[in-house]
């Protein structure tokens, strides 16, 4: 009676954590939700984030924040791509200031440090867990895709 309790309980908890989305699967943020770092710039890099898929808030966008700018709101299996100079940049994510539904009455605030070469591309996956709930991580330049 206890290993299907404990099974079920398992796979329910398990269903809440993210996963990666396969290439093909993987789609642009519309240019009206990607709304800053788009200008090319001399002495620049990129930098792409993609969002996982997941239970875990998949009804909500997620703000994409560059040095505490927003620059994209972002949903499910979806990627932006921003141009921003070369040096130390903050990579977060943050509630939608722009959504007045529940989701922007949520609390969220995660950032990472980037540092960004010239002419270098830097990619981040924002992932959902039981663990944490949702964190942005640099994908390293080796990965598998």
């Amino acid at each position: 009676m206890r290993l299907p309790s404990t099974v079920s309980c398992l796979l329910i908890l398990a269903g809440c954590s993210s996963w990666q989305p396969q290439p093909e699967e993987i789609k642009p943020v519309p240019a009206e939700r990607v709304l800053a770092f788009q200008q090319p710039l001399e002495n620049a890099g990129e930098i792409v984030v993609t969002r996982d898929f997941g239970w875990r808030g998949g009804g909500c966008y997620i703000a994409l924040l560059i040095d505490r700018e927003l620059a994209a709101r972002i949903h499910v299996g979806e990627r932006a791509r921003f141009q921003v100079p070369a040096g130390a940049r903050i990579v977060g994510i943050g509630t939608d200031p722009l959504d007045d539904s529940l989701c922007g009455k949520l609390s969220l605030r995660r950032e990472k440090l980037a540092r960004v070469v010239a002419g270098q591309t830097l990619e981040f996956r924002v992932i959902s867990g039981n663990d944490v709930g949702f964190d942005i991580l640099p994908v390293a330049p080796d990965a598998e895709r």
